[in-house]
């Protein structure tokens, strides 16, 4: 009976240290999060993003922390070619898909890649849901409060695309249209800032801006002149009615701010790439397909990262 007592309660001893061990453990964990960016997360997903995890550093890794984990994560457009489109269940292609994979062949890693939108590009850096943005990504000044960027891989402007039957051929003509812009994009703040009495609709997504184009529900569409032309290029029913307007800027690879190890990784394999013509190589194989001799790539292409 005695021996029976006694079992009863080691029984319950043991069960309350386990419950005590348990409780110990949810605590530590609700107040320690993970923030090394060990790669052990899903991919396109952020490591340590959960309670606590206000760092603004959650989620960043070095080049050896992704050669460890065998994979880097790359943020790109799924619904913008040439430069970067999902095709098929699983295949990305474009200008920039090209230039991720030789990122990854060059670190010996395998790349994965997360499908962005315009206005979600920072978000994803932040909370290190991936490594690297490659999405057309121009730099501007309130975007590298946020970021940082590495050196620049290509350099664009603004185009308008308007209706062949009646093509927008100067600025001036814009301040009495209908005009579309994506969200989030260097478009979006630029109008904002100097033209804030333009009739303006936002679209998340560049499929819905180009899809209210076409379906006249609006008169021009103000993008990257890149974008502008390769669309016309391949839509005969519009023209890049202004070819280049706005501000010259540059477009480049993004890591979460502060990253500086992996930036300069990508800045010194920037010098690398160049001494092969990696980019007029990229060109000639992703967008000279596309636009033709409507633009060259001398006028888009920048190698070794020369500003």
């Amino acid at each position: 009976m005695a021996i029976a007592q006694t079992s009863r309660i080691r029984r319950r001893v043991l069960g309350g240290l386990s419950a005590l061990a348990a409780l110990t453990m949810a605590l530590t964990g609700c107040s320690s999060p993970d923030l090394s960016g060990s790669g052990d997360s899903a991919p396109g997903t952020a490591a340590g993003t959960g309670a606590g995890a206000e760092s603004a550093t959650v989620g960043a890794r070095t080049p050896e922390q992704i050669k460890e984990a065998g994979s880097i994560r790359i943020g790109t457009f799924a619904d913008k070619a040439p430069f970067g489109s999902l095709v098929g269940k699983n295949t990305y292609e474009g200008y920039d898909i090209v230039y991720g994979e030789r990122l990854g062949k060059d670190l010996g890693v395998k790349v994965e890649w997360v499908p962005v939108d315009a206005s979600s590009r920072v978000e994803f850096l932040k909370s290190g849901k991936v490594d690297i943005i490659l999405a057309n990504f121009t730099v501007t000044p309130e975007r590298a409060a946020q970021v940082d960027f590495a050196n620049p891989y290509m350099k664009v402007s603004f185009g308008a695309v308007s209706s062949a039957k009646e093509p927008v051929r100067s600025e001036a003509e814009l301040a009495n249209k209908n005009i579309i812009i994506v969200k989030g994009t260097s478009q979006d703040a630029w109008i904002t800032a100097n033209h804030p009495e333009w009739k303006v609709t936002k679209y998340e997504q560049y499929t819905e801006a180009t899809n209210a184009l076409t379906d006249g529900r609006g008169d021009v569409w103000i993008t990257d002149n890149t974008e502008a032309l390769a669309f016309t290029e391949q839509n005969k029913d519009f023209v890049t009615g202004i070819a280049s307007f706005g501000e010259e800027s540059t477009i480049a690879a993004a890591v979460q701010q502060g990253n500086t190890e992996l930036r300069d990784w990508i800045n010194n394999n920037l010098v690398d790439l160049g001494k092969e013509n990696f980019f007029h190589k990229d060109f000639e194989q992703t967008l000279a397909p596309v636009y033709g001799t409507a633009i060259s790539p001398d006028e888009l292409v920048i190698e070794g990262g020369a500003r």
